[in-house]
């Protein structure tokens, strides 16, 4: 009995079936692979140890002998806490501390208020010259503090402001106040106009709307130039030490006491040092939560 083969040649080949084959997910778009994140962590782990490893040192120097600063084992043998006893009790630093704190608050109420009600009158008000005004604020921030110690000198002794509390604040006031305002600008044209008509119907006036009702949403806005405020009158040298002397003398003066032409105390400084760094980062966790917020919210408008 014979057989027939149906189909030709075709149907003589053998028939391959496709199978599936497990593959790799595809990586979507902004996704990194192992060898990039590797990468990337361990560069910002180094930069993370080049950023902390300064701030350790002087910590660790502060609290062991001042002779020994440049030998690590020998601060490690003899650690305590005789620099922050000294500096405490028998220098001027509790007096130093004392007249930043009361420069570098007035300084932030001021500037805060002055820029935010600055920054609010140039964003909701159309009057003449309110474009000028923010430029003028601008340009003043291009001169630098060689260049206007001078004349601030002259104008202080004119006014027989030199070497007082009120002085002090009124420079700091002019670094500060242009960059808070500008900031506090741009904030306040993402809060929507309806609050203030909404203010105008219940009858408020334009200070009171600005007061009860803008200045509130602004917490973010605030936070930040109020912390920028602050650092720029806590840590600052240059006109401290030209329009503030004797009893009035601010921190970042009264350290410099400690080293000399021939010799530094580098225990004392070192302690000085991490002492002036607490109120600022004190200042840093109250406002921490809301510095994100109040320095991206005014890079666009809606």
């Amino acid at each position: 009995m014979s057989t027939t083969v149906q189909g030709g040649p075709a149907a003589a080949r053998p028939q391959v079936t496709a199978t599936t084959v497990p593959g790799r997910r595809p990586r979507g778009r902004g996704e990194r692979g192992p060898l990039a994140s590797i990468a990337l962590h361990t560069a910002l782990l180094a930069a993370a140890a080049v950023s902390v490893f300064p701030v350790l040192w002087i910590v660790f120097i502060s609290f062991g002998p001042s002779s020994a600063w440049q030998q690590p084992s020998q601060v490690a043998r003899h650690l305590g806490l005789g620099n922050y006893r000294f500096v405490l009790l028998h220098t001027g630093f509790p007096r130093w501390l004392l007249n930043s704190v009361i420069v570098a608050a007035a300084t932030t109420v001021l500037g805060v208020l002055v820029a935010a009600s600055a920054g609010y009158a140039v964003s909701r008000m159309r009057f003449p010259g309110h474009r000028p005004l923010m430029w003028t604020f601008l340009v003043t921030q291009m001169f630098p503090v060689a260049v206007l110690i001078v004349p601030l000198y002259n104008l202080m002794v004119d006014l027989r402001l030199l070497d007082t509390y009120l002085g002090l604040v009124l420079v700091y006031c002019t670094v500060a106040v242009p960059f808070c305002a500008w900031m506090l600008k741009g904030y306040f044209d993402t809060i929507p106009k309806e609050i203030d008509e909404a203010g105008r119907v219940d009858g408020l006036t334009p200070f009171g709307t600005f007061w009860r009702l803008v200045l509130p949403l602004a917490r973010p806005g605030l936070a930040v130039t109020a912390f920028y405020s602050f650092l720029t009158a806590w840590g600052e040298f240059a006109y401290s030490n030209q329009f503030m002397r004797g009893p009035h003398t601010t921190l970042a003066v009264g350290i410099r006491t400690f080293a000399s032409d021939q010799r530094a105390d580098w225990g004392s400084t070192t302690a000085s040092s991490v002492l002036i760094a607490v109120p600022a980062a004190i200042v840093f966790l109250l406002v921490q939560k809301h510095l994100v917020t109040g320095l991206t919210a005014g890079g666009t408008k809606g």
